[in-house]
């Protein structure tokens, strides 16, 4: 072998062994992973120097500094939160304010009149928002269900000998997504000297359903008057159980109205775009009109009120 081959090969090898000995060990990542998601929680670089929570609306600063100084941004942040999504407040209002725009500009050449492309352009522009709300509730609806076993798991590890922190934290370890995260970050706040009535209210306010404030009031409670808590959180999970059944029950009888409500709103406008592609010149009329526009103005209104209606019906509290 030559000896160019040779220092080519302990080269090689050598750098092999550097970087495998450098390569973190699965406790190292654990550890940087958990920071990470610690950082995602509150906002902290944890690689900067600063460890004070930060509140991160935009990645541009300029752009956060405004967003900051605007009235109900802070909610928007929650609701992206709730949503589990990764998006800011900025990119949030950035796309729906290009949406309202482009959304406004398209109708103007398919409906004569502003008024009406800018409605068209707003209802455009809230797909974002809609999107992120139906996340959501399927995320609540994802936490709901796993809440009552983790319930459970909680009062075993009572029944063990653990403390509820403890629990809270077995939880955060052994349960899946969604609610492992919700529970590691209740655990992670009190870690780091937050007191567990604020870390709850946390919790209640990322998840704000009626199981988790159940749980959450189940635990202050214990806590300042005493009692058997795994008791409590066994029938507590009894109830969130029979619950779930009686949600499950209502989502079949409300499907008619459901379905009914989905194709009376769609159905005005499916018909609407199969006209105007079969014969541009045949609703040209409702839109040049004075009466027509009324009417169309009409028709929406009570289109929302209908909408309205039957949700308050089928909408049905258990």
């Amino acid at each position: 072998m030559s000896p160019i081959l040779l220092f080519l090969l302990l080269l090689a090898v050598t750098f092999a062994v550097i970087l495998w000995k450098l390569a973190p060990s699965k406790r190292e990542a654990d550890i940087q992973r958990h920071l990470k998601e610690i950082g995602n929680l509150y906002g902290v670089d944890a690689a900067g120097a600063n460890i004070l929570k930060q509140e991160s609306l935009s990645a541009v600063p300029w752009i956060n500094g405004v967003l900051l100084r605007i009235p109900g941004t802070r909610n928007l942040q929650l609701f992206t939160t709730q949503a589990d999504s990764t998006w800011s407040v900025g990119t949030l209002l950035l796309s729906s304010i290009v949406l309202v725009f482009f959304g406004t500009w398209f109708a103007t050449f398919v409906v004569p009149g502003i008024s009406v492309g800018l409605i068209i352009g707003l209802a455009v522009g809230s797909l974002p928002y809609t999107y992120l709300y139906l996340k959501r509730q399927a995320r609540f609806r994802r936490l709901d269900v796993q809440l009552p076993e983790a319930i459970d798991l909680i009062s075993r590890a009572l029944r063990a000998g653990h403390a509820v922190i403890s629990a809270i934290e077995i939880v955060s370890q052994e349960t899946s997504e969604p609610l492992a995260s919700e529970f590691r970050a209740v655990f992670d706040e009190q870690n780091l000297g937050l007191p567990i009535r604020e870390a709850l209210v946390n919790l209640v306010n990322r998840v704000p359903t009626d199981d988790v404030r159940f749980l959450a009031t189940a635990i202050l409670v214990q806590k300042e008057t005493g009692g058997n808590l795994a008791e409590i959180l066994d029938k507590a999970a009894s109830v969130m159980r029979e619950r779930l059944r009686l949600k499950g029950q209502l989502r079949v009888y409300t499907a008619q109205g459901r379905l009914t409500g989905w194709f009376l709103s769609f159905l005005p406008f499916f018909v609407f775009a199969v006209i105007s592609f079969v014969n541009h010149d045949y609703e040209r009329q409702l839109w040049t009109s004075p009466i027509g526009v009324r009417l169309i103005y009409g028709a929406l209104i009570l289109m929302a009120l209908g909408v309205y209606t039957i949700r308050k019906i089928i909408n049905i509290k258990v």
